[in-house]
């Protein structure tokens, strides 16, 4: 019991190693290598024709051997006849080799380059020659990460990133670089370090097409060498400190105040410019202006149960006496011939 518990504390402590501070998972382009599963056949390249070759021979050697031995036939004779079918059954497992269509096998003869074989079917010769690498040719897909790093202006981010990249010349991936999937893991990484501490946050932020050409550059030229070509890398996300996240809020909320307030100035300042224009129009031509002033005042008049208080020298300025007595009049004439 002690022991199944000792098990399970260890399983969670890595699953906790596997995932960050905010519990999403680490990016970390080094976790696939730390992950151990069982192979598949289709990954030991295990092919069904060497399969059936095998188990062929040796149901033939076995049921000859039977077959023979029940015929009252010699044992040397059935020696003879056994060994050398199974012998041929694993030569032909061993020699027969099939390389998928995305694929080439590195092939070497007594420890020296032989070439590349595949895709398809191909031959090799048991203990002379090896396979040591199978080299896939898609496009491959690495998610790395920098985490804490500083910027030029001393800010510390994290930032998470994805890089496409393909085997273009797979004698130079088997021959010039150890482990090609752990190399451009190691040289993104550090490329993505080196771009960060080059940039301040604010290129970070709004730079990211800029930030994705510089590393795809940096990375192509590392692994170049090693037949590898980088296609694109693409930024997924940058993540600041929480404090650093909430005074940038507040300043980009300050700086909208501030524009809202000097459009609201400049608004004053043309309304004020429409006036002067009106007044200039309006200070030689009194009658113009009541007519204006009678308009403000059937448009306040509109609204209804609205009241209008006008001052008493604007009665006398626009003689709204005699208007109002001349419209009661007119009203009254109109009632009689109605």
């Amino acid at each position: 019991m002690r022991e199944k518990n000792r098990n399970y504390g260890s399983r969670n402590g890595n699953t906790q190693d596997n995932t960050n501070e905010n519990g999403s998972e680490n990016l970390s382009p080094f976790r696939s290598f730390a992950k151990t599963k069982q192979p598949s056949m289709i990954e030991q390249h295990m092919n069904g024709i060497s399969m059936t070759i095998l188990i062929v021979g040796i149901l033939i050697a076995t049921g000859g051997a039977v077959l023979m031995d029940s015929l009252g036939v010699r044992d040397g004779i059935i020696f003879a006849v056994f060994v050398p079918i199974m012998a041929l059954s694993f030569y032909l497992f061993f020699a027969i080799q099939i390389a998928r269509q995305w694929e080439k096998a590195v092939v070497l003869r007594m420890g020296k380059m032989l070439g590349l074989r595949g895709p398809g079917l191909f031959w090799i010769v048991p203990i002379l020659d090896t396979i040591t690498t199978w080299i896939d040719q898609r496009v491959m897909v690495t998610p790395f990460s920098a985490e804490k790093t500083l910027t030029r202006d001393t800010v510390p981010v994290n930032v998470d990133a994805v890089l496409f990249w393909l085997v273009w010349d797979a004698e130079k991936a088997a021959l010039e670089v150890e482990n090609y999937r752990a190399a451009i893991a190691w040289a993104s990484q550090t490329a993505l370090r080196e771009v960060i501490g080059q940039m301040t946050l604010a290129d970070i932020l709004i730079g990211r097409a800029k930030m994705d050409a510089d590393l795809q550059k940096i990375i192509d030229e590392r692994t170049t060498p090693w037949g590898i070509t980088v296609q694109s890398v693409e930024i997924r996300d940058v993540v600041i400190p929480a404090d650093l996240e909430d005074a940038m809020s507040r300043q980009a909320q300050a700086e909208r105040e501030r524009q809202a307030r000097v459009i609201l100035g400049e608004s004053e300042m043309q309304i004020a410019s429409s006036f002067e224009a009106a007044s200039k129009a309006y200070i030689n031509n009194p009658t113009a202006l009541h007519l204006r002033a009678m308009n403000m005042l059937f448009e306040g008049l509109k609204e209804k149960g609205a009241l209008v208080i006008v001052p008493s020298s604007a009665v006398d300025t626009m003689n709204l006496g005699g208007i109002s007595g001349i419209t009661a009049m007119a009203q009254q004439n109109i009632d009689k011939i109605n």
